[in-house]
């Protein structure tokens, strides 16, 4: 089963790849949402395709009139909030960077302090810092 989630996480990240303000999901959420809505349309049609190539979607949509729509939904679901992960987690710096010098000066960038100190000054950093950290996956 472990295999099976690393390889819908996988497969996940493979699509993802190519293509909301709640918290996003990380990749074992969406391995997981994936797996519950899709796990048994997989096992049934598709176990012998090659995870994380996108042979599993291709094989997935060919039995599409046999797939619940809740497993497409989920996968669409999953695939948009790793991609706004990505992307927070890209532009974190730039969005943070305002409120790491005024409340966060003498602390270098790649310096793993930054995110702590960020996470102290709570209470007066940017909201949008603290959004693009949530996004991230870095800030809870």
């Amino acid at each position: 089963m472990f295999r099976f989630a690393f390889g819908l996480a996988a497969l996940l990240l493979a699509f993802t790849a190519g293509g909301a303000s709640a918290q996003t999901m990380s990749y074992a959420e969406a391995g997981a949402l994936i797996a519950k809505s899709c796990g048994p349309s997989i096992e049934r049609f598709c176990a012998k395709d090659n995870l994380g190539t996108g042979e599993v979607r291709n094989c997935l949509m060919s039995h599409q009139d046999q797939v619940p729509q809740q497993c497409f939904d989920d996968y669409a679901a999953a695939r948009a909030s790793i991609a706004k992960r990505i992307a927070a987690q890209s532009d974190a710096y730039s969005v943070c960077s305002a409120s790491a010098r005024e409340f966060c000066a003498g602390i270098q960038p790649g310096d793993a302090n930054l995110l702590t100190c960020l996470q102290t000054a709570s209470k007066v950093v940017r909201p949008a810092c603290k959004q693009t950290l949530t996004d991230a996956g870095w800030w809870n």
